[in-house]
């Protein structure tokens, strides 16, 4: 289609190879009235495979003159200068990733550049200045916003660094309003998200992917709104387009940008995972106790710096799902006459299927009926006593815990004797069902009540193999001769660490479980439904303590070993046979 060059705008996008910037150059390039110059970081323009097409809108215009590329440092003033010389509009929006260096690098990119680039617009003589903020600006960690407008106040306590220098620079570009002849407004939309995320999408994978795959951390009731990549794109432009038309009403101003569609947190989520064959959480957790976990497991594993990233992704999902956070978008729908393009429905779509090669090399993904085990469940054997363990069925693990509390309170707490406890056990469940077969006859459903309590069906029938036999019994022979051989070693009084092992061993299984008996058996039957679900979620972080803890008992055996006086041989192991004399 043919452009003519007096009808068209001179705009320029920095951060055009940002998430947002490449989304809204394309949008701008697809309008057709638009000369687009790109300025980011980079200091040439690299394309995407999908860019590189000779039909896509970015390498058509790149080939017509229609778009160029410039690079910019937006902490140089004088870069920014040469990029934006001769337009008319400015569309800035910085990168999310800025702040993952320090706090300086950060204030400079964000703040100082947001200072920098009003001033190179004001002596450029620039007209429009429409900065992409977020609505983060106005959160904080610990209450609730419902249709939450623009007379908001900046957060007291921000959640987060990125949120609070983004406050500065949004109040900095509104106050250069109509200074020089500059018009400026902002946007803040709620939780971006669409092919190519690098944050919202991203954090639920690493998530996913980590020990907290079967949680659903808080609440699952909170609600949020959330915007499609395209609808903020389609926002910008509307308010440039408002921003000359209107600009008495929208000039100085800034507004929420959403999707139009509030809805669960936790069901938003679920509809992106599952959509790439993850599980569907079953447990849910209290934020609370999730936040300290992960400040404990941060406080253990500050040296590893390969498990930041899964620590900042639970922390960003735990301050997505513990509040609600809604906006009203009526003052952009009414001043810049912004509404979605994108219905939520249609966005997560499109963003799941961008996001499916992440689905391939999951250890918790489903794809078709290949579920890999954990080390935990392959431990337990993998059947009804690892489902119950592990809480794959949540009903039938409660109700084995109440069964396992009940058997415990009646053996152990009421000090009884185990014989007189089992007949009286027997006696109270024999008189139970004999009573209810007796008093309720003609209960609905008791037929088929009394048929599942049937004896011949409920007891199982003992039908063991010829190999289950020879393996039981060769168990029990290696261990027989484990035995012998650790009493052999210790006869011979030659292996100290040996010794210190089994007293050691021995001094334990005393204290716990002999002395201690009721007690200890309450602990690991409690433990048991809590400790395997937890090795199942963390595996690696206690396979790494046990590992730190087995390694300094060694040394420290080691250590007190080796300064312990050379054992001489037990005189049952001194060779009594007398030599025989040669017969030469």
């Amino acid at each position: 289609m043919a452009i003519d060059d007096d009808q068209s705008k001179t705009c320029v996008v920095l951060g055009g190879r940002t998430f947002i910037g490449r989304c809204l150059v394309v949008r701008l390039l697809t309008i057709g009235n638009w000369i687009v110059r790109i300025a980011d970081s980079a200091h040439s323009l690299q394309l995407d495979p999908s860019e590189s097409k000779y039909d896509s809108p970015l390498n058509r215009a790149l080939s017509t003159g229609r778009a160029s590329y410039a690079h910019v440092d937006v902490r140089h003033k004088s870069t920014i200068v040469n990029a934006i010389e001769g337009s008319e509009v400015l569309f800035y929006m910085d990168d999310s990733d800025s702040c993952n260096q320090d706090f300086y690098f950060g204030y400079s990119v964000i703040v100082q550049g947001a200072k920098n680039v009003v001033n190179a617009c004001r002596r450029c003589k620039v007209k429009r200045l429409i900065y992409t903020s977020t609505a983060d600006v106005v959160v904080d960690s610990s209450h609730d916003i419902c249709s939450g407008n623009e007379t908001l106040l900046y957060s007291s306590k921000f959640k987060d660094l990125y949120s609070e220098l983004k406050a500065q620079a949004e109040a900095y570009v509104l106050l250069a309003n109509d200074i020089d002849g500059l018009l400026t407004c902002a946007i803040r939309p709620s939780n971006i998200f669409g092919p190519g995320d690098p944050v919202l999408l991203p954090s639920l994978i690493e998530v996913a992917k980590s020990g907290w795959a079967k949680f659903i951390i808080g609440s699952d009731q909170t609600t949020s709104d959330f915007t499609y990549v395209d609808n903020v794109a389609h926002a910008l432009i509307c308010a440039e387009a408002a921003l000359t038309s209107h600009m008495l009403i929208v000039s100085g101003k800034v507004f929420f940008i959403t999707n139009f569609e509030p809805t669960k947190s936790w069901h938003f989520a679920l509809c992106m995972l599952e959509g790439l064959g993850y599980y569907r959480p079953i447990i849910r957790l209290p934020a609370v106790v999730v936040r300290s976990v992960v400040f404990l497991i941060k406080w253990m594993d500050l040296n590893i710096s390969s498990r930041d990233l899964k620590h900042v992704s639970v922390h960003n999902t735990i301050q997505l799902m513990s509040r609600t956070r809604t906006y009203n978008c009526s003052a952009a729908e009414r001043h810049i006459q912004y509404s979605p393009i994108v219905s939520l429905d249609d966005g997560i779509t499109s963003t799941v299927k961008s996001f499916k090669h992440l689905a391939k090399d999951l250890p918790t993904a489903r794809l078709g009926d290949l579920v890999e085990q954990s080390k935990i469940e392959e431990l337990l054997g993998s059947g009804e006593v690892a489902d119950i363990l592990l809480w794959r069925d949540e009903r039938r693990s409660f109700i084995c815990f109440l069964g396992v509390a009940f058997l415990y309170y009646w053996f152990c707490v009421r000090e009884r004797r185990i014989v007189s406890s089992t007949a009286q056990l027997l006696l109270l469940v024999v008189v139970a069902l004999f009573g209810f077969a007796r008093i309720s006859p003609n209960v609905s459903g008791y037929a088929r009540f009394s048929s599942k309590l049937s004896i011949s069906r409920t007891l199982p029938c003992f039908e063991v193999s010829e190999m289950s036999m020879r393996s039981f019994v060769r168990t029990i022979a290696n261990i027989w001769n484990e035995v012998g051989n650790v009493a052999r070693i210790l006869a011979e009084g030659s292996d100290w660490s040996l010794f210190f092992k089994v007293v050691i061993s021995i001094y334990l299984f005393k204290l716990l479980v002999v002395n201690n008996f009721p007690t200890s058996m309450g602990v690991g039957l409690a433990f048991s439904f809590v400790l395997c679900l937890i090795y199942e979620q963390y595996d690696v972080e206690v396979d790494g303590i046990l590992g730190i803890i087995f390694e300094i008992t060694r040394q420290s055996i080691e250590f007190v070993t080796s300064r312990l006086p050379i054992p001489t041989p037990s005189p049952l192991c001194i060779n009594t046979t007398k030599p025989t004399k040669s017969k030469d």
